[in-house]
Order: structure tokens, then C-alpha cells, then sequence
């Protein structure tokens, strides 16, 4: 089976980690705040915060904008069920804006008829790796004073104007996952230039307690003293993971150099095949980390495709099922049809396999069993 994705671990990876179990120190260690100026250096911020998962970055994203009950989060509706599911968490409303039918990014226009007074929040997500109109977000978040944050868990390593992506939200989250341009294990991190959002993602991570002499509300206790300065939760991200990402940032442009060019082998491998589209190329503007390569096909025949290329041992998958089309959605109130460019791009989309160390002879492959399966 050519898997989807899959992680690249090394030699070098390996000895990280059996380095730090050797270390005495498992968690809470000095190997997380190495993770974390490499990210923020990778990012382009001033601040990381390593979490231990994706999910845990946006959740403490949100908490640290304050987001609360009552309040409004605008999320595309072609994203994974976390980027909704962070916002319920914390007792507010996730809104699902329509997307792009060209690049699968949440849709500016649709996300700005979305607005209303109790609206907090705009968090597009980087689909596939590349990067949404952060410009346009930008200035719509800042006519209608809302926080922008980036899902940017597809995206570690892609560019927006020769910038890296992470680096234009007010918050940005990356994922950490194997299939992710590097992983941890599992991990995740939310970075930003913002000092007091770094703050508050960090005692979010750590139960809401704080040991920080500068932000104790009683300074006369002595040095054991610790303070809950609100309902956290425990996401901290271990030594040993940190220690496995601390490595792989090393080999990040690297990993993300692959993909690009893997991208470029399918472009060329898959170009003028009547019936199905491609995802749409890099530009000087605009370089995806390549998370996945989406392509698309005729609604009708989807299922059959995907089954044929799975059953020829091509692990395909398709992403993402729109959030307000789950069950529990659903239950919620959420209407099917109320988002249809993702609903029809859903019907439509298969990610076949990419990753950094894909071989063109895999690639070739992948597209000769496609060919088949569309005809």
C-alpha cells in the first residue's frame, strides 16, 4: 500500500530522542523551549508555544482571543472537524463560511456576509498546505476589530508573499501529526508576535496555573507558590516529542522541497486528462507546503475511483467531509446545502499519495491506476 502519507524519520531523529530520555528529563524540560525558539524562527514570529496536539493549539488560540459563550467563530466548512470543534469547547458558536471552489481556502466574500455582532473570531485554514487570502482576512478582521487566527496545521513551511505563512495571523497553529510536513509523534503549537496571547496559551497549556513572580496575583507567598488563574487544561507537549520535532525543523525545508517537487511530478504526469482536475500550481505569491494533492473528479463516479484506487493498494482519502454535514452537526442544528462549493468539492475530491519521500517510480504508479480507474 502507498499510503496517503507517512512520517520520515532518521537516523539523527532517533538519537534526538534517545539523547533526551538519557537526559532525566521527559517533560517540563529545557528540550520544549529548544522546540520552540527553532519554530518561532521557522514561523517567523517572535513567540511558539508547543502544545501536544493540533486540536490543544486551537483550543488555547481561542482561549487566549478570549473567545467565550456567546461569541461567534467564522471556520470553513472544508476543514477538520477541530478547527469547529475548539470553538464549542469553550461554549461559543462556530460559523461555516463556503470555500473557494479553486483552492478549497474559506472564501473571503462568504466569510464577510457571515459577520455579525457577536462574530469574535476569523480562523481560515491553509487547505492542503496552502496558503488562504491572509491579506484579505487581515483587512477584514481588522475593519470589523476581530482577532485573525491561522489554521495553519497544513502549512508549516509554505510562503504567502516570500513570507512564511505562520507569520501573518495574529495567531497562527501549526500540527505536528506523522502526516504533517514535520511531526512530533503527536504535538502541535500556536505561534504569534503577540506577548500577552503567548501568555495565555501557555497557561492554557499548564491547568491555568501560573509560577511567573511577574503575573502572580499574591506576590507574598514563598518560592512553591503556584497560581489557577483560570480553567487550563494539561496540553503540555513532552521532551521526548519536542526533542523528535527540534530535529525534524532541521530537515524542514528540505522535507518541503520534496513534496514541491512531487507536486510537480503529478502536474506533469496528470495534466490533460479529460475529467479531472488538478490543484492549483504554486505562484510567486503564493507556495503551498504540500501537505496533500487534492484532485478532482466527476461527482458521479467518485466512490468508485476512490474504491478501485484503494483496492490497487493507492491509500487514497478524501478531505475533508464538511464539519456541518457530521451527525453530531447535525443534532446541532447545522443544515446540509448551506455551504454547497464545499459540499460539491467533498463530492468530488481525492488526496493521493504525497510525502517527503515518495519515489517518481510510486508517483507513476499512483497515475497509472487513476487512469484506469477513470476509464
Amino acid at each position: 500500500m502507498i499510503p496517503y502519507s507517512t512520517q520520515d524519520i532518521s537516523d539523527a531523529d532517533v538519537r534526538a530522542v534517545v539523547k533526551t530520555l538519557k537526559s532525566g528529563w521527559l517533560t517540563q524540560g529545557p528540550a520544549v523551549e529548544r522546540f520552540e525558539k527553532a519554530l518561532a524562527k521557522a514561523a517567523g514570529t517572535k513567540y511558539a508555544v508547543a502544545v501536544n496536539s493540533g486540536t490543544a493549539a486551537l483550543h488555547a488560540a481561542y482561549f487566549a482571543a478570549g473567545i467565550k459563550k456567546g461569541d461567534e467563530v467564522i471556520v470553513p466548512a472544508l476543514t477538520f472537524a477541530a478547527t469547529g470543534n475548539a470553538a464549542l469547547y469553550l461554549g461559543a458558536t462556530p460559523v461555516f463560511a463556503d470555500i473557494d471552489s479553486t483552492t478549497g481556502n474559506m472564501s473571503v466574500a462568504d466569510a464577510r456576509k457571515k459577520i455579525t455582532k457577536k462574530t469574535k473570531a476569523l480562523v481560515p485554514v491553509d487547505y492542503a498546505g496552502r496558503p488562504a487570502d491572509l491579506a484579505a482576512f487581515k483587512k477584514l478582521a481588522r475593519k470589523h476589530k476581530l482577532v485573525l487566527i491561522s489554521d495553519a496545521a497544513q502549512s508549516l513551511g509554505a510562503t504567502y508573499k516570500g513570507k512564511p505563512a505562520g507569520s501573518f495571523a495574529d495567531m497562527s497553529i501549526y500540527s505536528f501529526h506523522p502526516v504533517k510536513s514535520i511531526t512530533t509523534g503527536e504535538g502541535g503549537a500556536v505561534v504569534t508576535d503577540n506577548p500577552e496571547y503567548a501568555r495565555l496559551v501557555r497557561l492554557f497549556r499548564s491547568h491555568g496555573i501560573t509560577k511567573d513572580v511577574a503575573h502572580l496575583k499574591n506576590k507574598k507567598e514563598g518560592g512553591w507558590y503556584m497560581e489557577q488563574q483560570a480553567l487550563g487544561y494539561n496540553y503540555r507537549m513532552p521532551d521526548i516529542n519536542a526533542a523528535l520535532g527540534e530535529s525534524q525543523l532541521k530537515c524542514l525545508k528540505s522535507f518541503i522541497a520534496k513534496r514541491r517537487a512531487a507536486a510537480k511530478r503529478y502536474d506533469q504526469l496528470l495534466k490533460n486528462i479529460p475529467g479531472l482536475i488538478l490543484p492549483q500550481q504554486d505562484s510567486v505569491q503564493i507556495k503551498s507546503a504540500w501537505h496533500l494533492y487534492p484532485v478532482r473528479v466527476d461527482a458521479t463516479k467518485h466512490r468508485a475511483v476512490f474504491d478501485y484506487l484503494r483496492a490497487h493498494s493507492i491509500g487514497v482519502q478524501v478531505h475533508h467531509i464538511p464539519v456541518h454535514t457530521h451527525p453530531y452537526y447535525q443534532k446541532l442544528g447545522y443544515k446540509k446545502g448551506s455551504c454547497p462549493k464545499a459540499e460539491q468539492f467533498y463530492a468530488s475530491a481525492i488526496s493521493l499519495p504525497i510525502f517527503a519521500n515518495i519515489t517518481p517510480a510510486q508517483q507513476k504508479r499512483v497515475v497509472i491506476i487513476l487512469k484506469q480507474a477513470l476509464a
